[in-house]
């Protein structure tokens, strides 16, 4: 079974505001991406949230998503990866890393990674565009205990600069797997790219 994890616990300090929950169309940021993974061929989805995530639940808790609470309130990406990984089903075989703040995910681009996990005879599955790495990552829970124990101060980079021989690159056409939110410049950027694709499926 493929698992997904949603990283959702980040305090969005840079933001001034709360971005999973900023307006994208007729949807918050994280039910946009809680919605495009629960279309893909995924089992189930996990959402990691802070300790003061309340908001962040209850912004998708009418959606099919299992909550684990990071508890570390300064923790950075790889404390919540951990916390997910410990609250992975023994049916799972392989996770999908996603950040929260990548409103421009897609559901066939996970697709994508999935097809390539399962035939790639990889353990690892990374999308790329314009030859840069990307999210979401695929990876075996075969590197659970590694990931628990190591790579504290360079993150799943780590992992993927150890196993170069197990990793599978997914070249990817649309730039979101390599674009996330940090600044306001960064949703103004999300807004203008989705009212782009707005336009360009209107005009089909």
């Amino acid at each position: 079974m493929i698992h997904a994890m949603i990283l959702a616990a980040g305090r969005s300090r840079r933001m001034g505001a709360q971005k999973l929950l900023l307006p994208l169309g007729d949807r918050t940021v994280i039910a946009r991406i809680v919605d495009e993974v629960l279309r893909s061929p995924v089992d189930r989805v996990f959402a990691i949230v802070g300790p003061e995530g309340n908001g962040v639940i209850e912004a998708i808790s009418n959606k099919c998503v299992d909550f684990v609470t990071n508890p570390d309130i300064q923790g950075e990406m790889l404390s919540s990866v951990r916390c997910g990984l410990c609250a992975m089903p023994d049916d799972c075989t392989a996770v999908l890393v996603v950040l929260g703040d990548q409103p421009g995910i897609a559901a066939d681009v996970i697709a994508l990674l999935v097809r390539a996990f399962q035939t790639s005879g990889r353990g690892i599955v990374v999308p790329i565009h314009g030859g840069r790495r990307g999210h979401p990552l695929l990876m075996s829970m075969h590197y659970r205990d590694e990931i628990l124990n190591c790579y504290q101060d360079v993150g799943l980079r780590g992992l993927l600069h150890a196993h170069p021989e197990d990793v599978s690159e997914v070249e990817v056409a649309a730039p979101d797997v390599i674009e996330d939110m940090d600044v306001p410049e960064d949703y103004e950027r999300a807004v203008s790219l989705y009212k782009k694709k707005l336009e360009k499926n209107s005009n089909r």
